[in-house]
């Protein structure tokens, strides 16, 4: 990849995104058939964490671990940034022990100024601005359930068909949404993001995915994901909003993914959810464990993009 770091899915170009694509299909194929692959031997990954975590941290820990390297867990309650110092005196001291710093935290500017300090590559694990890593493993389940493309890295990834695809988010304009909207913007892909009026994406990524793509759209209506070939949903109340959950529910309950909403959708639409979902609010249990569902698959793939992340950032 020609980028040092992985801050946000604009720090990416598309050859950068095909080569994160096909190295995780090489890392998905040699784990499912057993081949044991350590090109990180001897490579340590400190893990900083100061938002709870489930997925991020066991995949990037399987990852590190599976690729022969090291993680290292740093709750941000254990480091000294929790009583005062700084992020570049963090940075500059983390890069003299090791090879790659993964951070899943609250401020954006807090990631990008890590970077800025760090001589080793920084991983967003997740923002309240931004979840690139989230983003690439979607798409990349996209790519193995809508283009047929699966575990055979022989073959060479063809993505001509993505700009074929409808893709609907509906629910909260959040991080997530941020850095799907901008990966669909760079591969063509139509795009659509369905929110209550004032809980749309971040104005200026938005703007930025509009000025890559003229297939980038905004809507309040949910009307507008008739003829879906993906829908998308996360849950209505992200952490750190816990306050406004009674007042968020009733505002979000029209944009609810049910059998109703997925009926006006195309016959083989996927439904996909980064996880955790709160379930009977933002989808319903028959759509997330239904025929379409793809939540676990996409919950899989986490692993694999992050492995290719990391094998590319830190080799």
């Amino acid at each position: 990849m020609k980028t040092k770091h992985l801050i946000s899915i604009s720090d990416l170009e598309k050859t950068d995104i095909l080569e994160i694509f096909e190295t995780a299909r090489d890392l998905k194929s040699k784990q499912k058939s057993g081949k044991k692959y350590t090109p990180l031997t001897g490579k340590t990954l400190a893990m900083i964490f100061s938002k709870p975590s489930t997925r991020t941290r066991v995949s990037f820990e399987t990852g590190i671990y599976q690729l022969g390297g090291l993680g290292l867990f740093l709750s941000g309650q254990e480091l000294q940034l929790r009583r005062g110092e700084t992020i570049s005196d963090t940075a500059k001291t983390l890069s003299r022990y090791v090879d790659g710093i993964m951070i899943r935290t609250f401020n954006h500017k807090d990631v990008a100024e890590l970077a800025e300090h760090s001589t080793v590559p920084v991983i967003n694990g997740l923002t309240d601005l931004e979840h690139p890593c989230q983003a690439l493993g979607d798409v990349f389940t996209i790519i193995e359930h809508k283009l047929k493309i699966k575990n055979d890295a022989s073959l060479k990834l063809k993505i001509d068909g993505l700009n074929k695809l409808k893709v609907v988010y509906i629910g909260d304009g959040n991080n997530v949404a941020n850095s799907l909207m901008l990966l669909c913007a760079k591969l063509s892909m139509n795009f659509t993001v369905i929110t209550p009026a004032g809980y749309e994406p971040d104005k200026n990524i938005f703007n930025s995915a509009k000025e890559i793509s003229a297939d980038i759209k905004l809507s309040n209506e949910v009307s507008e994901s008739s003829g879906a070939d993906i829908i998308y949903t996360d849950v209505w109340t992200s952490m750190g909003k816990e306050e406004e959950k009674e007042k968020r529910s009733t505002i979000f309950k029209p944009y609810q993914v049910n059998n109703y909403l997925l009926s006006k959708s195309k016959p083989d639409c996927i439904v996909m959810h980064c996880l955790p979902a709160k379930r009977g609010e933002e989808i319903t249990n028959d759509v997330i464990d239904g025929k379409n569902s793809v939540v676990f698959d996409q919950a899989e793939n986490r692993l694999h993009i992050q492995k290719a992340i990391m094998l590319l950032l830190m080799k």
